[in-house]
Formats: structure tokens, sequence, C-alpha cells
């Protein structure tokens, strides 16, 4: 579902934004620059969880320590 979002911004941004995305599709634009940044932002966080559990950290790298010698086997 799109929203409408109005904002100012300085007039040669807006003219640059015309020129690259395209006076009907700056929207469109805008939005794909910022999504992927908005994502990454909530990836981030997620990590950021995962790295404090610690319970959850001691068995990955029980697993990584078991697998090492896996990857020399293979060569």
């Amino acid at each position: 579902m799109q929203k409408q979002l109005t904002i100012n911004v300085d007039e040669r941004l807006y003219d640059e934004l015309q020129r690259i995305g395209g006076p009907e599709d700056i929207g469109h634009f805008i939005e794909s620059l910022l999504l992927p940044q908005m994502i990454g932002v909530e990836l981030d966080s997620a990590y950021q969880q995962m790295a404090e559990d610690k319970s959850r950290e001691d068995e990955a790298l029980e697993w990584a320590e078991a697998t090492i010698g896996d990857a020399d086997a293979a060569r």
C-alpha cells in the first residue's frame, strides 16, 4: 500500500531528483535508496541480539571447532 509523504528539500536537490528519477518517479527512486538502508538497520539489531545470546554463541563456537577439520580433509 502506498502512502503519500510531503517533504521540503533544497531546490537543487529537487532538480537533481527530477533529473535522475524522473518527474513522475521521484518517490520510487527515493524508496529504492532508502529501503535497503532501513532493512540493514533491522538486520544489525537482530545480529546484535544473536551475539548477546551466550548459549547460542557457545553452541556455534563448538560446532565451528568440531567442523574445522572438515575443510582440511576436503583438500
